[in-house]
Order: structure tokens, then sequence, then C-alpha cells
């Protein structure tokens, strides 16, 4: 239904990083798929936090995970579109690499190396990016907030996002060195990407560990980033996302 799952052909590695867009069916169907097809040794979710992941029953029905994860709080599209991604690896070692909230603010109050504590050098935290890069990533920031950001919280919201690569790429080490390979990563296309995202800095602390990142778009429409496989899904039907903007009284 959703075509080859992404762990064939030349897309073994040690860590395999599927993108999606967090409301699209088809990005999980997809997901699950190839979890099913893979069998990792952990799963690595963007969608919960550490803590939240120590909760998780292995085996258990949808409705026991979604009360045990409190995933109604979350914020995240239903627990539907995810339980399947579980089911199919009911024995895979669960890791979440979800910032808490109070560590985000951390980043925005104390810096970005201070908020990711101890070997936050190890991962590139304590550099500043390339100055074309930092522009770039402020307008994809802005565009991404619909222009509404005071130009003042733009680099704190770039240091947000480089927090949440990091953390990523700490807890799939951490899952790597803990449950062996192959680990399969559950994020969104942004922190999936080669260029920007969580390869990016699991490359630096653990170069010896083999990545491949799938991407997941839709109608063809090109996706920013870069990414070893690039895959097409049908859109789904969503609001407008900066209505709420442009509501005049």
């Amino acid at each position: 239904m959703f075509g080859l799952p992404v762990s064939a052909g030349p897309f073994d590695a040690d860590v395999i990083v599927l993108g999606e867009f967090h409301d699209n069916l088809f990005h999980h169907g997809r997901q699950a798929e190839s979890v099913a097809d893979i069998q990792p040794s952990a799963l690595v979710f963007e969608m919960l936090t550490p803590e939240q992941a120590t909760a998780h029953v292995p085996g258990a029905d949808a409705d026991t995970l979604e009360a045990a994860f409190d995933w109604t709080q979350s914020g995240w599209p239903d627990f539907s579109l995810y339980f399947p991604i579980f089911a199919a690896a009911p024995d895979a070692r669960v890791f979440g690499a979800g910032v808490p909230r109070d560590a985000a603010r951390s980043a925005m109050t104390d810096g970005l190396a201070f908020a990711f504590g101890i070997g936050a050098e190890a991962y590139g935290l304590t550099d500043p990016l390339d100055p074309a890069e930092q522009e770039a990533r402020e307008a994809l920031q802005m565009a991404a907030h619909c222009d509404a950001l005071p130009p003042e919280m733009l680099p704190a919201m770039v240091d947000i996002q480089r927090l949440r690569d990091a953390e990523l790429a700490k807890m799939t080490l951490r899952a790597f060195q803990l449950a062996g390979g192959p680990v399969v990563v559950i994020t969104g296309n942004g922190h999936a990407r080669t260029d920007w995202g969580m390869t990016r800095y699991l490359n630096r602390a653990a170069p010896e560990i083999s990545v491949t990142t799938v991407g997941q778009t839709e109608d063809g429409a090109p996706l920013q980033g870069t990414f070893d496989l690039l895959l097409d899904s049908p859109s789904v039907p969503r609001d407008d996302p900066c209505a709420a903007f442009n509501t005049k009284d």
C-alpha cells in the first residue's frame, strides 16, 4: 500500500532515520511498514521525552500505551497515527529524545550548551553556526511561524532546533550502545535532513555509526534539506496553520 519498505536494498544501516509530516497518516503507515521489515533493536521517538519513554509497556495495546505516555497532554497528533509503529516492533526498546519544556526555556535564557549539559562540545553545540547558515535557519524559523515572531527571538529559536537535533543524536547513540543496531528514529523531516538535522550531530559524536535518512514529502512537492532517500505520499486535509495570525478584529 505504501511502497517499498526503506530497509530494502542499499538502505541497511546502524541507524535509519524516518522523517515525517507529523499529521500525515500515509507517512506513519510507511514508517510502520518499514519498522516491521527492519525489526530494529530500538526505536527512538522525537515525540516522547526520556521520562515518558520509561513508561513504555512492551506489547501493550493502544489505550494502555496512550495512557502510560500521557499522550493526550503532549500536543502531538492522535496516538492512533503512531501506535502501529510501536506494534510493528513489539520487542524493540523504546527511547525518548524529546526536549522537555524547561530545557527548551533554558536554551533561550541560559544558552544552548548549558541547556544540553555534559557533552555539548562533543556534539558541536559550543561552536557558532556559519553566518550564512545562521541567517538561513532564522529565515526558516520566521517562515515556519507565519512571519509572526519578533526578529530578536530568531537566534533562540534556532538554538532550540539545534538542541532538539543534538538530543535526538544523543539518545540514538545511547539506544545503539544499549540495544545494538539497527536503531530506527521517528522524527519530523526537519530533524531527519542530513545537512542540518540530527545526523550531523550523530556523525560528529560517533562517526563510526552508519546512518540512512529518509524524508517524506506530499504530492511531489520539494522538501527542504537533503536526504538519502525521499519518498512521496498523498497530502492530508489540514487547516491553515497561519489562520490564527491572520484573524482581524
